[in-house]
């Protein structure tokens, strides 16, 4: 089971949120993030 995440107020949202819309239910914000299990690091060059 995904879950998502708000960026503004920092709740994680389930993939059952996610199917009725594509806001957060807590904030309304419109940007939502997919959580990562495994951190990546990027190296700049």
């Amino acid at each position: 089971m995904s879950e998502y995440k708000c960026f503004s107020c920092n709740k994680i949202l389930g993939m059952d949120h996610m199917k009725k819309r594509i806001r957060c239910v807590y904030c309304g914000s419109k940007i939502v993030f997919k959580r990562r299990s495994v951190s990546t690091t990027v190296e700049a060059v």
